[in-house]
């Protein structure tokens, strides 16, 4: 193709088209290709940002630093300013703001919506019952056609792995048990990765660069060898994000939120190089933990690294030999592994089902530990606030009145005597933090989570109203889609990422679920405007047509697309 044809558009950069094709089209990318021409494009893009140069984004202001200003939005938002064409819907605002609106965010990264109609408070009413979520079931013919689908594939994968091992080619000399070792693919585990997710990995780790925020920026790649291997196309696509844990939205290159952390960094650092009880441990550690102490109203606080490392290492630390720990069956895996390491006795509990939980905590009062009877040194019950694979929310509520029923000493001031002392005052942060008025003062955070829950609750009762089967709680920013069939995961990532405003979905199979129960989770963030989730539900509802996705029964009739985006505040209310 020359060099002077015109750039090709979003979806025919998606179509599958050969190697040189891509490497011809790598070259039409704005980005540098040297140190010297990429700190020119910075200095040249941090003079527009300060000179206020009409060419640069009219919807974002300055950063706070000069730094910052260089730093803010990286290659994807500053040397790339050609996106804003806006041809894919995700650069600019779908509707311009007026002249009294003034936005200090990037839009790409947090959406711009003035609208107060789109904003929604979502809290419990203290006595009233927590609701829980009903599921559906499919069809017996979409159980079926699933349990088929996976059984053709296993049968198919065995005969492969049948004929391989006889044929003893480069192909498949990782089935071939080495000398002395014992067979790395003996078990399903392995057998599924290799003949199933394989296959279908064009849906899994999809590559990422820049600000994970309300859009992303997504490497290209193809693979020639069915996901065996992949290679990168040199070109990029920017996509609607809904698939990252960004909940608030600041998931930001600039901002009050970034110019802080920048500051922190050039003071600290980027890591305690060692545990906290080696030296690891700074001033910022414990301003941190006393602010969140307050925030709870706790005497003290700790904070660990999140995730894996926390569950895997404190749950430990709380019980041992002589304790027993009480499980929701859901509960993530870094909460299993903890307790399978700090020796404690575990018993699970349906997932979120109060009855089930007293019935269990009757019968381990009662009879006390195994073979002995005596008392438990200590009864530990564990839970999530938000489960990440199916979108609920825990019934705290209930569990605080079971702790009151059974005379739990596990130290919980919550109840009707609680007051919450809420933000914090601005003297006990540190003073070299400089932060934005509205986000010193609480009303940015408290705008943020009104839009999350407009966002969370619009997004999952509209795809009740159009006929899909969902989990979780409409509260919550998680919403996953069942899918069932396999063939259906890869093909609905595909589909969603080609249309013409792309949008890239986390698919989710086993064993992160049940094997039938695949499923698309939506990620909710306050980032999203009510257009973004307009975009979601329209995209959701020619998918669902195209694949036989329509198998829930909402309360009511089912609505069509054009009710549902045109009577969104309803919808959020439901």
């Amino acid at each position: 193709m020359p060099m002077s044809s015109p750039l090709p558009s979003p979806m025919a950069l998606n179509k599958p088209q050969s190697p040189s094709m891509f490497k011809k089209r790598s070259t039409q990318s704005l980005a540098p290709t040297s140190a010297a021409s990429y700190l020119s494009a910075l200095s040249q893009a941090d003079a527009r940002a300060r000179n206020g140069n009409p060419t640069s984004s009219p919807t974002s202001t300055p950063a706070l630093s000069l730094s910052s200003s260089v730093t803010s939005s990286s290659e994807d938002t500053v040397l790339n300013e050609f996106e804003l064409d806006n041809v894919d819907g995700l650069s600019l605002p779908m509707h311009p703001p007026t002249s009294e609106q003034v936005f200090t965010t990037v839009h790409s990264e947090f959406g711009h919506c003035a609208n107060e109609e789109y904003r929604l408070t979502s809290q419990h009413t203290p006595g009233a019952l927590v609701t829980g979520h009903v599921d559906q079931d499919p069809p017996y013919y979409i159980l079926l056609s699933t349990y088929i689908s996976y059984l053709i594939l296993i049968v198919l994968g065995h005969i492969r792995d049948f004929i391989g091992k006889r044929l003893k080619s480069g192909a498949y000399k990782h089935l071939m048990p080495r000398d002395g070792y014992a067979p790395l693919n003996s078990d399903f585990d392995s057998f599924y990765t290799r003949r199933l997710k394989t296959r279908m990995d064009e849906c899994f780790s999809q590559p990422v660069t820049g600000v994970a925020g309300r859009t992303i920026l997504l490497l290209d790649r193809i693979s020639p060898d069915y996901n065996h291997t992949q290679i990168f196309t040199g070109t990029r696509t920017r996509a609607l994000n809904i698939s990252s844990y960004n909940y608030l939205g600041f998931a930001q290159g600039r901002g009050g939120c970034a110019d802080a952390v920048e500051e922190s960094i050039k003071r600290y650092g980027i890591s305690s190089c060692g545990s906290r009880l080696e030296g690891g441990s700074s001033d910022l550690h414990t301003a941190s933990e006393a602010l969140v102490a307050r925030f709870v109203g706790m005497e003290d606080a700790l904070i660990s690294s999140m995730g894996f490392a926390t569950n895997s290492t404190i749950i430990p630390a709380l019980v041992g030999k002589g304790c027993l720990v009480i499980s929701d069956e859901l509960n993530h895996a870094s909460i299993r592994f903890g307790v399978r390491i700090s020796g404690a006795v575990v018993r699970m509990f349906k997932h979120n089902d109060m009855k089930s939980l007293e019935n269990l905590l009757k019968e381990v009062i009662s009879q006390g530990q195994p073979k002995t009877h005596r008392p438990w040194k200590k009864i530990l019950i564990i839970v999530e606030g938000l489960y990440s694979m199916e979108g609920t929310l825990v019934n705290l509520p209930a569990i605080i009145e079971l702790k009151k029923k059974y005379k739990s000493t596990l130290r919980l001031t919550v109840g009707d005597a609680y007051n919450h002392p809420g933000p914090a005052p601005s003297s006990s942060l540190p003073l070299w933090l400089s932060l934005p008025p509205s986000l010193l003062s609480g009303t940015e955070g408290d705008t943020r989570i009104r839009r999350l829950a407009f966002n969370s609750r619009y997004l999952h009762n509209g795809l009740i109203k159009l006929g899909f089967i969902t989990y979780g709680h409409p509260a919550s920013p998680i919403v996953p889609i069942l899918l069932f069939n396999p063939g259906k995961m890869n093909m609905f990532h595909r589909m969603m990422k080609d249309r013409q405003t792309p949008i890239v979905v986390v698919v989710v199979a086993y064993p992160a679920t049940p094997l039938v129960t695949s499923r698309v989770r939506f990620c909710v963030s306050a980032a999203h405007t009510k257009d973004d989730i307009d975009c979601v539900l329209r995209a959701c509802d020619d998918i669902g047509d195209v694949l036989d996705l329509k198998h829930g029964i909402p309360k009511g009739e089912r609505w069509t697309i054009e009710d549902v985006v045109s009577r969104a505040a309803d919808v959020a209310n439901l």
